[in-house]
């Protein structure tokens, strides 16, 4: 990206490259921020944690499938006897 700014002196320059080198160790600071972020996210055990929610929600899932499936097996046999 080409920046076509006409500086007109040495302090203009000066000023605007410690604008952008303090807006690269921002950009740096933020890199290592969302970095340390995504290896807590990967740690094992919140692998686990996450692991676990989620085969808790398929075990709930699971168990209400088959109670609905009884009630309606229930259901029909009396439906049948009557």
């Amino acid at each position: 990206m080409a920046d076509s700014t006409r500086y007109r002196s040495f302090d203009e320059i000066d000023k605007r490259l410690k604008i952008l080198r303090l807006q690269r160790e921002i950009d740096r600071e933020n890199l290592k921020l969302h970095l340390a972020k995504a290896k807590a996210r990967l740690l094992p055990l919140q692998v686990f944690v996450q692991t676990t929610g989620v085969l808790k929600n398929f075990m709930i899932a699971l168990a209400a499938k088959k109670i609905t499936h009884l009630f309606r097996k229930r259901r029909s046999a009396e439906a049948l006897e009557e």
